[in-house]
């Protein structure tokens, strides 16, 4: 069907592993973070990025080094995404401490039900 010419890779096998390597755990991740029910799991976003982002690196044989400095890349959705967990983190046990409710009652109550793709993103906004 076609042909690849690896110029950073030895061979196709290698970049075949190195692919293999960054997709798998892509898709188990995305697989989580869609049929996890806890309220933490907007955490899960960050590795999501992080494998996303070297996928994309894998592909500009230019790069030499694959696996480096994509830490500052990933520091804007992390600087979002990690306060907001900690204050619903604080929100819960601000909650445990005036009330009786036990944490399953707590993680129900902060659960998001999305309807569809745009009421999951009304969420953040």
């Amino acid at each position: 069907m076609f042909t690849y010419e690896s110029k950073h890779y030895g061979s196709v096998f290698v970049l075949a592993w190195t692919l293999a390597n960054k997709v798998i755990p892509l898709i188990l991740l995305i697989i989580w973070f869609f049929t996890c029910r806890h309220w933490w799991y907007h955490v899960l976003i960050v590795p999501i990025a992080m494998f996303s982002f070297q996928i994309f690196t894998i592909f500009n044989d230019d790069q030499s080094y694959i696996d480096s400095n994509q830490i500052l890349f990933l520091i804007p959705i992390m600087a979002i995404i990690v306060p907001s967990i900690y204050l619903v983190r604080a929100k819960i046990f601000n909650r445990i401490n005036d009330a009786g409710k036990t944490m399953q009652e707590l993680e129900d109550e902060f659960r998001i039900k999305p309807k569809g793709f745009f009421d999951k993103v009304k969420e953040y906004f």
